[in-house]
């Protein structure tokens, strides 16, 4: 029988429906970011980075383009023999087929894949958030503690804990009790859905829960361990972490990348972001062009300016088109004079010339003020917008759109348009 010490079990199969527009064809964690990544290159990179080379990468909604983008786990050295990468999306067995109802359920459904492997260890990730850690710390963490259950966790602003679950510990860091969003949180540590279980300690509670309805890791399965007296313990991570789960979160991540000394440092040459590189042609900056404080992906063509952005690769910027505060992602045109300001654009994005985008007073979305909001417009994948118009703040735009769909030329701020056949 195989034996590894730990391996990890990735959870990526998340809508991430906060994300709106962004995730209508894609998962979570394939969306694009820092203009040459995408978000689950970050625990890929943790894991290979911190010696775990056995990775289980549990896909559901829309996996074609994240299943494309990991392939066989060559850019992160995980192509191996034995352990390496491997994707496992919910299954057909011979009695029925079932989704993942829950993280934890996820997890369970994949039994035979961690007994192949007899860890003593599994680590459990979320695909969906900008951060370096070595997990191999954690480990000796755990094995210091003799824990059972290790969370990492990481100190939140008081008045943002009530939106994640948080934990108090005794002076040893054990912990006590746990508040899963409390509205009166008493504690300001938060998980950060990273665990490491005890392989024994994880089997028994999994196979105890597998009859709870959306069986999740940090409603079920932690307090049930804890109950029983196992001992679970806080890991304090003291570095950069980033939740990306809303649009304006999102956007503030990449804003942060181009800051004089950035709080989050790709460029680290000790601990490597690994990605899926096509190869194409270098960027090109036309005499013209300005470029100010900005990541330029490889392949862009700019012939404008670009102020405070992030731009992937394969876009054009065309002469006298501005672009400011904005994350274009691959394959997206800006057409000639138009001017572009606090948006997000999604891949192979079509924007006609002289359009004027993100301008205006702020309005509250009318369909979904709590998605579409922080002045931002957000554009879908592959979307063509027509020359010649103008866009609101608080908007979101999807689909092959025309003249006609645009009122007298304007999408006022807080405005919605959403072609057929997109789903948000």
């Amino acid at each position: 029988m195989i034996k590894k010490e730990m391996i990890a079990m990735l959870l990526a199969g998340g809508q991430g429906s906060r994300l709106g527009v962004l995730t209508s064809a894609v998962a979570k964690p394939a969306v694009g970011f820092g203009g040459k990544y995408s978000i689950i290159d970050f625990p890929l990179s943790n894991c290979i980075n911190s010696g775990v080379d056995t990775v289980g990468v549990l896909t559901q909604y829309q996996p074609l383009r994240l299943n494309t983008h990991i392939g066989i786990g060559i850019p992160w050295d995980l192509d191996r023999n034995v352990g390496g990468v491997s994707i496992l999306p919910p299954y057909e067995k011979s009695t029925n087929a079932e989704w993942y109802t829950g993280t934890a359920n996820a997890i369970f459904q994949n039994l035979r894949f961690m007994e192949y492997y007899n860890p003593e260890y599994v680590l459990v990730l979320g695909g969906d958030h900008i951060y370096k850690m070595d997990y191999e710390e954690m480990l000796n963490y755990h094995k210091k503690n003799n824990a059972d259950i290790t969370l990492a966790t990481i100190q939140v602003p008081w008045e943002e804990a009530s939106r994640f679950g948080v934990v108090i510990t005794d002076d040893k860091m054990r912990i006590s009790e746990f508040e899963e969003k409390p509205k009166n949180p008493r504690s300001n540590l938060a998980s950060m859905g990273i665990y490491i279980f005890t392989w024994k300690v994880l089997k028994e509670a999994l196979l105890a829960l597998q009859d709870q309805e959306g069986c999740d890791f940090g409603k079920h399965i932690i307090p049930y361990c804890h109950n029983r007296g196992d001992r679970v313990f806080a890991y304090e991570f003291k570095g950069y972490w980033k939740d990306v789960g809303t649009l304006g979160s999102y956007w503030a991540a990449n804003m942060e990348l181009i800051d004089m000394v950035p709080v989050f440092d790709l460029y680290d040459e000790f601990w490597k972001i690994y990605t899926k590189s096509d190869i194409i042609r270098p960027q090109y900056i036309a005499d013209n062009a300005v470029v100010h404080r900005a990541i330029i992906g490889e392949g862009t063509e700019v012939y404008g300016e670009v102020h405070n952005s992030v731009i992937g690769a394969g876009v054009t910027i065309e002469e006298g088109a501005v672009v400011k505060d904005s994350i274009i992602m691959k394959n997206s045109v800006i057409g000639a004079g138009t001017y572009l300001e606090k948006a997000i654009i999604a891949e192979n994005v079509v924007i006609g010339a002289n359009c004027r985008i993100g301008v205006g007073e702020e309005v509250p979305n009318e369909l979904q003020p709590k998605i579409y909001g922080d002045g931002l417009v957000t554009v879908g994948e592959d979307t063509v917008i027509p020359e010649g118009v103008v866009v609101g703040k608080n908007t979101v735009i999807s689909g092959g759109t025309c003249a006609d769909d645009y009122i007298n030329g304007i999408l006022p701020g807080g405005g919605s348009l959403i072609k057929a056949g997109d789903r948000r």
